[in-house]
């Protein structure tokens, strides 16, 4: 932690995923993430969307290399191969550079190569299960599990449906489980909320909205087959909606089947569970309630701000060490 006395590092890094660099936001260092006028991915700015403290601070993407930093932070292919050199000074690319790869392995499950192969960057994986199926090569890896805010909001489930949250679901597939969430919805009253969810759902509730929204639902689906563990689900839990979802990938090791949620790889299984939550909103409340318990330890903010300040601590630390040694 900082205690004040020490200056706070500066992290340079994109725009990638709102929800992620919100919270990533929460810890003790700025932010500085680059913008362009045509707001392409990753120069989006700050948005309208997240209330973003004073520590992230946009910087024109031709002013970027005027800027100091203390690390840069990838978060795709393209930051890594492409972006970095449109942005950045060959001085700046020679700083301690960390990826966070915030998805599992597309093209292969258990084979696919990282496209990162060296010591001179340190690969965070978001789950254990990342880290399990990527073949990471020769670079350092470490797991730091999400963490999210308590929301200021009560589950109160009265509403007697479930609630998705996907973004474009209708444009992604199997993948998040299209045709799981059609096949449920068939049995199952569901609503769907997100970007891009045409005439499936109900659109998208913007993200500082979004815990209001969703705790007046009876229960929480997750659809999805294959993807890193969604902060959405994390999100859920903190405000005790009791969760359902596919058994796989990390929210296998998350969810204590028939404790604190429902998860399985039967989807007829599931619906029986849902079933059951909307007929049950006692049960619903205290299987949300241990769900709760789970998150506030597992998705701790502080845990996840402290785990990224040792990271940044380090990764600078031995880049000085490095520099004394030449």
């Amino acid at each position: 932690m900082n205690n004040g006395t020490t200056p706070r590092l500066k992290i340079f890094t994109w725009h990638i995923h709102g929800s992620y660099l919100f919270y990533l936001s929460q810890g003790n260092y700025d932010i500085y993430i680059p913008t362009k006028s045509e707001k392409t991915e990753g120069y989006y700015g700050r948005g309208e969307t997240f209330p973003f403290g004073e520590n992230v601070i946009e910087v024109p993407a031709e002013e970027v290399k005027n800027k100091s930093f203390d690390v840069i932070l990838y978060q795709t292919n393209q930051n890594y191969l492409k972006d970095q050199y449109e942005v950045l000074t060959e001085e700046q690319r020679s700083l301690p550079k960390v990826y966070i790869e915030h998805d599992p392995p597309r093209q292969h499950p258990t084979d696919t190569k990282h496209i990162l192969n060296t010591q001179d960057v340190t690969l965070v994986h978001v789950t254990h299960f990342n880290r399990l199926m990527w073949d990471s090569n020769e670079t350092p890896t470490r797991v730091i599990e999400h963490g999210v805010t308590i929301p200021q909001v009560n589950y109160s489930g009265h509403i007697n449906k479930g609630i998705v949250v996907i973004n474009n679901l209708p444009l992604r597939g199997r993948l998040l489980g299209l045709d799981v969430f059609m096949e449920v919805r068939k049995q199952i009253p569901v609503d769907l909320v997100g970007m891009g969810t045409g005439d499936l759902g109900l659109g998208e509730v913007l993200h500082p909205q979004l815990p209001a929204f969703q705790s007046q639902y009876r229960f929480f689906f997750n659809p999805i087959r294959y993807t890193s563990l969604g902060l959405a689900i994390c999100e859920a839990m903190m405000m005790g909606i009791p969760v359902v979802g596919l058994a796989t990938t990390e929210l296998s090791t998350v969810i204590d089947n028939g404790y604190s949620g429902f998860i399985h790889t039967d989807v007829n299984y599931l619906i029986d569970k849902m079933q059951l939550l909307m007929e049950d909103a006692e049960l619903a409340r205290e299987i949300g309630n241990n769900g709760r318990e789970i998150a506030l330890k597992r998705f701790n903010i502080n845990r996840f701000t402290d785990d990224w300040e040792q990271l940044f601590a380090e990764v600078t630390a031995r880049n000085k060490t490095v520099l004394h040694s030449i």
